[in-house]
């Protein structure tokens, strides 16, 4: 099966478009009412007394292109199926319904298909006695042989260029002029993980590898023109950066386009703008257009750098405001402000000691929870959020990183126990962090009454139990770490690992969860799942062997 929402896929683009039209905040958007098979998008308060924008293609890359007809940048949009190409006659009822005496302005994609029917819809308007003029966008860069590069994202900058000129009343040659202008200003490359999801066809494999990404995915799918073997955004970004300043040089001032091609989340749009803000054409952005879905291809997950080399005219154009969905406003680049600001948090002042047996009870302890990171992030994304390993990787790595600096009071337990508790509750974050801050502060307040080490953390747990508010059975961590700690007061660290190992063993059985994120998650999907939390547990007593 596709994973993709839909009803029905003859009436799939049909739906969207209604979809568009009904949720456009400016309702200023209609429908051409003519073929069904002609999809036409167009600016419901449109008099003809200005030259006309119209550009289209095959849906899939929404918003584009319905998302940018409006006041200020296109004046109709022809919608084809999903990645083909409009046909000439739906071309040519949107150019016949749209422009006056002054004239129409194409604006096409370098695709086969879309340049003969959008040509020839063209020269067909001129027998019907009206002026067509068309602009064709090659912005992809990442094939520099090819002598017909893709149009791609950079198309949205040229439909905005051109939609300002045709706002302030220049005549067709100039605004075609000054859309040319843009076309040769601007250079795109993309990069994805991921291909898209088509609604009629299975699921399936990917060619992309993981751990790779494939530079200059085409937006309907189509191959790159090689794989970089990484998946980190300084690097990624980088990459596209390097490409990016061949094209425009060095002594450019740019305007940058961050387009998500679909499937990327907010949080790693976020990132990887800020990876352009420190790369090597930092010194070139005058100003960021997105980060934001503009021209996408269904959920691929990848995205697309467009740059283009500034002018006064063309900041005035990008600049303007717009009445349209799809369009995001141009912001000037600038550093992060930072403000100065008295932390309320006192940490606790501690002298450092040592204690060689302590050490490395710590350096085990934090090396296991290091290392079981991407298996408890595994175990986690089956039954809850798939991030328990980050979470107790975060802890311990700063643990060890105190430990590696000889600034822990490795020979006085009560204050370490305690310290280890206020520093879980910094940087471990969520729910996690604070329950185990609780369970090592309390332990360190009993072994600071003189309290055995396993009596004051069997009292730390049970301060944990009662905030907490989950107990044994409950299916979390708990499940091995109460068995284990009461075998170790009872008998020896061998009883402790095995009772810890039976624990975790047991959550797997456990049908419900009452706590913890897991508690939401469907008891088919818990069944045969270890708790991460448990298993965590379990893999810090058998490393103390």
């Amino acid at each position: 099966m596709s994973r993709f929402f839909f009803n029905d896929r003859q009436q799939m683009v049909n739906d969207a478009i209604e979809g568009v039209i009904i949720s456009s905040r400016f309702h200023n958007l209609a429908r051409l009412d003519t073929d069904p098979a002609i999809r036409v998008v167009v600016r419901k308060d449109w008099n003809k007394s200005k030259v006309a924008i119209i550009s289209g293609g095959g849906s899939g890359h929404e918003p584009a292109h319905a998302g940018f007809v409006g006041k200020g940048m296109l004046t109709a949009a022809v919608c084809g199926d999903l990645f083909a190409s409009p046909s000439v006659d739906a071309v040519l009822n949107a150019i016949v319904a749209v422009t006056g005496d002054r004239g129409c302005l194409l604006i096409v994609k370098n695709y086969t298909g879309d340049r003969l029917n959008f040509g020839l819809a063209a020269e067909k308007a001129k027998k019907h006695g009206l002026r067509v003029e068309m602009v064709i966008v090659g912005d992809d860069i990442s094939l520099p042989d090819n002598k017909q590069p893709r149009g791609i994202a950079g198309t949205v900058l040229v439909h905005k260029i051109a939609g300002f000129a045709a706002e302030q009343g220049k005549s067709l040659s100039d605004v075609r002029d000054i859309a040319q202008s843009a076309c040769d200003s601007i250079a795109s490359i993309g990069v994805a993980m991921q291909t898209c999801n088509l609604p009629d066809q299975n699921e399936e494999e990917g060619r992309i590898k993981g751990g790779h990404v494939e530079l200059g995915l085409g937006i309907h799918g189509e191959p790159g023109a090689s794989t970089v073997a990484s998946q980190n955004s300084q690097q990624t970004v980088a990459t596209l950066v390097k490409h990016l300043r061949k094209k425009t040089g060095t002594d450019t001032r740019l305007a940058v386009l961050v387009n998500n091609l679909g499937g990327v989340s907010s949080l790693e749009m976020a990132i990887l703008t800020k990876e352009l803000a420190h790369s090597e054409l930092k010194e070139q952005i005058d100003y960021l257009i997105g980060p934001a879905p503009l021209v996408t291809a269904l959920d691929m997950k990848g995205f697309s750098l467009s740059t283009i080399v500034l002018n006064d005219e063309f900041i005035k154009a990008l600049q303007a405001d717009v009445e349209t969905a799809g369009w995001q406003t141009m912001v000037k680049l600038h550093a992060m402000p930072m403000q100065k600001h008295s932390i309320i948090r006192k940490g606790m002042q501690v002298k450092s000691s040592e204690n060689a047996t302590v050490k490395a009870l710590v350096a085990s302890i934090t090396k296991t929870l290091i290392e079981q990171e991407k298996v408890l992030n595994a175990l986690d994304a089956k039954v809850g959020d798939g991030d328990t390993g980050s979470t107790f990787a975060q802890g311990a790595r700063d643990i060890a990183q105190l430990n590696d600096d000889g600034k822990l009071p490795l020979n006085d337990p009560a204050v370490l126990l305690e310290l280890i508790g206020e520093r879980l509750a910094t940087v471990m974050g969520g729910s996690s962090g604070v329950l185990m801050s609780i369970f090592f502060t309390a332990a360190g307040q009993k072994v600071a009454k003189k309290q055995k080490i396993a009596d004051a953390l069997l009292f730390g747990l049970e301060q944990m139990k009662r905030y907490g508010g989950a107990d044994l059975g409950d299916r979390t961590l708990i499940d091995a770490l109460q068995p284990a700690l009461e075998a170790l007061k009872d008998s020896d660290l061998n009883a402790a690992v095995k009772a810890a190992q039976d624990g975790a063993e047991a959550t797997a059985q456990m049908q419900k969860a009452n706590a913890g994120r897991s508690s939401y998650v469907n008891s088919d999907n818990l069944k045969g799942v270890k708790d991460p939390g448990a298993v965590a547990i379990a893999a810090v007593f058998a490393g103390l062997k």
